[in-house]
């Protein structure tokens, strides 16, 4: 049970979160609070809303690898980067929902599909329509990544019952030419605004690592909690240097940085999922506790992600057997009935 001084706490930080009234300066001064009164707050916040031991599991499957016509510096699936990684074409709907079942049986409640697309066309839409649907019928969440989407494209994508469309912002407006130029941050919001018009749940978030400024970080977090309605679901990636991409000699991220980054998305976005995603492989076990500590609740498992190593479920049951933590139950999310 929270002390009167945690309860309200989490409560005036709830309270300036509902109002859309983060600024640069209000969340930089959060992030440079001494690290323990940081990590009180987060966790504070984080207890108001969710079940502290509980982490949600995700499942990501490349749907369609390589070839990608965008040149994000930090992806092995850039055409424009030597990385080695050949190009493959859209999986078939039998062998996604197949592998689908598999992440079920596993302990995954979300399935995430992702193709290496600038946006799709529509000769795939159908396929992709399908794709939710089994995994749907399955009774698993479904979420997707293609992507930019017109709004055509995003409500034809709501119909077949995507739950969460995953569009990340990647870093701050100010930064954002650095690491990607065939297409802007402007871009990246249409879209969420097209999803979430369509009435799906939003998955975005970004990647530290990557040359950025901390307050490249915090404008990004800021950003993300200002939109009319934050991300039910927030991803913090740490670069995983890619050999023959724009940013493979990038430095590692300071793991105490990267635990207030988390932090601070937590105490922004109350509400959210926030997802240890990408570079857990390189993170210690006490780095990811102490990141569950600050409020991340999520996490993809697997021994891959779309082209990145992940740490195998092995790993990760016994991290959450030292760390006291339990698989999240998925909640109100049932197959449809057969007509």
């Amino acid at each position: 049970m929270l002390d009167v001084h945690a309860s309200r706490t989490a409560s005036s930080l709830q309270t300036g979160a509902a109002a859309g009234r983060w600024t640069i300066g209000d969340a930089r001064k959060i992030y440079n609070l001494p690290f323990n009164d940081l990590l009180f707050r987060a966790q504070s916040v984080h207890r108001a809303h969710f079940d502290p031991n509980a982490i949600q599991m995700s499942r990501l499957l490349s749907i369609k690898t390589g070839g990608c016509a965008e040149d994000c510096g930090y992806c092995s699936q850039s055409a424009h980067y030597p990385t080695g990684l050949k190009a493959s074409k859209l999986m078939e709907v039998e062998r996604v929902v197949a592998e689908a079942q598999k992440a079920k049986d596993g302990g995954a409640t979300r399935y995430c599909m992702g193709a290496a697309w600038r946006s799709p066309k529509e000769r795939d839409m159908e396929t992709i329509v399908a794709m939710v649907e089994g995994v749907k019928a399955l009774g698993m969440e479904t979420c997707m990544t293609l992507g930019m989407l017109t709004p055509t494209q995003s409500e034809r994508l709501a119909n077949a019952g995507l739950d969460y469309y995953n569009h990340n912002i990647d870093t701050s407006e100010r930064f954002y030419s650095e690491v990607i130029t065939t297409r802007t941050f402007a871009d990246r919001l249409e879209t969420l605004a097209n999803v979430r018009e369509a009435g799906i749940k939003v998955c975005a978030g970004g990647i530290l690592g990557m040359g950025e400024a901390i307050d490249d970080r915090i404008s990004m977090l800021v950003t993300l909690a200002n939109l009319p309605a934050a991300p039910e679901s927030v991803p913090i990636n740490m670069l995983i240097p890619i050999p023959g991409s724009k940013l493979a000699d990038q430095p590692p991220v300071d793991p105490i940085d990267f635990v207030r980054t988390i932090a601070l998305a937590r105490i922004l976005m109350p509400q959210s999922h926030v997802r240890l995603s990408a570079g857990r492989t390189e993170m210690s076990d006490e780095m990811q506790a102490f990141c569950f500590f600050a409020g991340a609740n999520s996490i993809f498992v697997g021994e891959m992600l779309l082209t990145a190593d992940n740490p195998g479920e092995d790993h990760d049951s016994a991290l959450f057997r030292r760390l006291g933590l339990k698989p999240m139950a998925l909640q109100a999310v049932q197959p449809e009935p057969a007509e």
